[in-house]
């Protein structure tokens, strides 16, 4: 991967990237672990569910025709045949001209076709075992199949019910677990190292001397690593000499890393000397993207492991893992999507940019049946603070340089806002 000379537009830089990615292999873990991960391989129900048909409430169990007439004025007595419990074995056929107790989940009796609540009969019985009664009014028409969750409802033997790369919410789970699948193929969980660099940074636990910052980089890296499904590796700061992020590569590599990310030291100050190391244990793919924040932006590998060189700054370093290392780092774990969730705004304030591509942190809100956007704060690359105010990036295309009140953009809804927007009100700024 060779040095390329002109600046790549953000849309060049990510397709290139992305075609040198592929999903990790699969293993299989305990369903109790299974939450969050990522569907290796289809899955097949091998069971309909629900295995049989069964009552959603608890009530009365009829044939309709039997009761058709049936009011709260004119109520149709029957005789109650028999009692159903739920997890009973399957009932007999129920007798013709009669109702049968049932309980919620209870398997449905043969002949019967529907299920009249308990409130809608006159059975008043509250206390839990007592017999059913000899006896039942029904006080409301039955339709044909209310409340009866017919066999194979929800899914049927041999449909694929879940696709390979799906995450495994809370819901697909138990969709799992109603199919007995208690060890579950998923993709490997990448092992991402990330480290910064430059003489200037301390620990965060250290005092601070003259010209001295504390790391924030690293932490707020593995953190957005962590939030994407990594494991995260977090490297000591490495000086600005060639041997100590060298020493670094060496370090992440030994650890069995799946992917390297560095921040600062990818510009050309005289101290950048990322680049230099990476060319010379790798190859460097591209160092300038049209983009701001973040246009410093290092890719290729170190070793045969993929890498990538972020800006210094915190907002620059936040902003380019979201456009380059989020896909990458999807991808790498068997997504087959990535795509930010993406709305589109008005804007409710002027916004300048140089003409590239610009990430603008915004505070986004629901006006009526639409988004409205202002900024967050000072849209500096070193301010922090408006990155944590912001729940979203609202995205100037390239070439524009002026934008005023009442234009309209896409913007990126942060991972912390992706559920709604209510943190920030719901009745405009």
């Amino acid at each position: 991967m060779g040095e390329l000379v002109q600046m790549l537009s953000v849309a060049e830089a990510r397709a290139r990237i992305l075609e040198h990615f592929s999903p990790l292999g699969s293993e299989r873990v305990p369903l109790s672990e299974a939450a969050g991960r990522v569907l290796a391989g289809d899955v097949l129900a091998t069971t309909d569910l629900p295995p049989f048909s069964n009552s959603s409430m608890d009530g009365y169990t009829v044939r309709a025709g039997e009761a058709a007439g049936a009011s709260a004025n004119s109520p149709v007595r029957l005789a109650v045949s028999a009692d159903i419990p739920a997890g009973s074995g399957a009932p007999g056929p129920l007798a013709p001209g009669t109702a049968a107790r049932i309980m919620t989940g209870a398997p449905m009796p043969p002949g019967a076709d529907a299920v009249v609540p308990v409130e809608e009969t006159d059975d008043q019985r509250e206390r839990t075992g007592e017999p059913p009664p000899a006896q039942v009014a029904i006080r409301v028409a039955p339709v044909l199949g209310a409340n009866v969750r017919p066999a194979g409802q929800d899914m049927r033997a041999g449909q694929t019910v879940l696709r390979a790369g799906t995450v495994l919410s809370p819901a697909a789970v138990g969709v799992l677990a109603a199919q007995g699948v208690g060890q579950v193929p998923v993709h490997i969980k990448p092992l991402v190292a990330i480290f910064s660099t430059g003489d200037e940074l301390r620990r965060v636990e250290e005092s601070l001397g003259p010209g001295q910052i504390r790391d924030t980089n690293s932490y707020t890296l593995a953190a957005a690593a962590a939030s994407y499904g990594a494991r995260v590796l977090r490297l000591e700061v490495a000086g600005d000499r060639l041997e100590a992020v060298r020493a670094r590569f060496a370090t992440a590599q030994e650890a069995g890393a799946h992917l390297i990310i560095s921040s600062a030291g990818v510009s050309v100050g005289a101290y950048d000397v990322v680049k230099a190391a990476v060319e010379a244990d790798g190859a460097l793919g591209f160092w300038r993207v049209r983009m701001r924040p973040g246009k410093p932006l290092a890719f290729g590998q170190v070793g045969g492991v993929p890498f990538f060189g972020l800006p210094g700054n915190p907002i620059s370093a936040l902003v380019g893992f979201e456009v380059f290392v989020r896909p990458a780092l999807l991808k790498l774990g068997g997504r087959t999507r990535w795509e930010k969730l993406e709305i589109t705004a008005e804007l409710l304030e002027p916004m300048q940019s140089d003409g590239r591509e610009s990430y603008q942190r915004v505070i986004v809100e629901r006006r009526g049946q639409g988004y409205v956007a202002r900024g967050s704060g000072n849209q500096g690359s070193a301010v922090l603070s408006a990155m944590v105010r912001a729940n979203g990036l609202l995205i100037l295309p390239e070439g524009v340089t002026q934008a005023q009140p009442g234009d309209r953009f896409a913007v990126w809804l942060l991972e912390e806002a992706e559920g709604g927007l209510s943190a920030h009100g719901e009745s405009g700024a």
